[in-house]
């Protein structure tokens, strides 16, 4: 047998520990939109596989993460971060999501979930970073409040200046607002006509897709920037907002009493 395969035995004999924990920036003062949408995600996949996970708020959060970005989970002596390998580590240990699935399905669930992540992720990095009234209003100050001047900014602007090359790299440095909005749109008319009437995207059970979504839409919805227009955009579509209250209300309302829960996110804007 591969060592591979080894490993793959090893992680699923050993059972989920109480203690596993999901680490993020701060809620309240530092995390921003995009951020807030991942780390969502991860937790929403990981209620659906009815794998408990403590949230663990830390400035340097990002700083900790071996990919240098959140969330990561710290699972016994593994660390891992982002949704994607974070689906892989849960299947070694035994939980899938989209078992279930034929190939073409996964397949298209695969699709969709490069869709959420090259319009509404990317979507909401050009927000923080490249539109200059919440550059200056929320993300600067957000951003760097856990660290003094000039740290604070010297960090802000180091953070800008690598998203701003990203994106130039993929070729939104040149895009408006608007066009940035209308490509939100449209990965929102998409996602609207797959979903459907269907309580998931693949009917009756969720997928890492419906975390992926729900992650990116709620956060969207209950985040308060310097203009509603991107919330706006998601609330045209009444069966993705019926879907996110489905999700929050199934998962986490009730669920977690602890005080830095994602219950709390349904109480109201989470940025200021």
């Amino acid at each position: 047998m591969s060592r591979d395969g080894d490993c793959s035995i090893i992680l699923a004999a050993e059972p989920w520990p109480e203690n596993a924990a999901l680490y993020q920036q701060m809620k309240e003062e530092q995390i921003l939109l995009s951020d807030n949408a991942s780390c969502l995600a991860v937790q929403a996949f990981l209620q659906m596989c009815s794998l408990p996970v403590h949230v663990v708020c830390r400035p340097n959060a990002e700083y900790m993460s071996p990919s240098g970005k959140v969330p990561f989970i710290h699972v016994g002596n593994q660390v891992v971060s982002e949704l994607g390998p974070i689906v892989q580590f849960v299947k070694a240990k035994g939980h899938s999501l989209s078992d279930g699935l034929d190939e073409v399905q996964k397949a298209e669930m695969k699709a969709y979930m490069e869709l959420v992540n090259n319009m509404l992720l990317t979507a909401e990095l050009y927000l923080q970073w490249c539109d200059d009234a919440t550059v200056e209003e929320i993300t600067h100050p957000r951003y760097g409040s856990p660290y003094p001047w000039p740290l604070n900014r010297i960090l802000a602007y180091q953070k800008q200046w690598e998203v701003r090359r990203k994106m130039k790299a993929i070729g939104w440095a040149g895009k408006s607002l608007e066009q940035v909005l209308e490509d939100v749109d449209q990965c929102c008319q998409a996602l609207s006509q797959r979903l459907g009437t269907q309580p998931y995207f693949f009917n009756k059970l969720p997928t890492e897709l419906d975390a992926l979504v729900f992650g990116h839409l709620f956060t969207i919805l209950t985040t308060q920037l310097t203009s509603d227009e991107l919330s706006e955009k998601v609330k045209n579509y009444s069966n993705l907002v019926a879907f996110c209250r489905r999700i929050e209300q199934q998962y986490f309302e009730g669920r977690d009493k602890d005080s830095s829960s994602t219950s709390r996110f349904s109480k109201g804007p989470l940025l200021r």
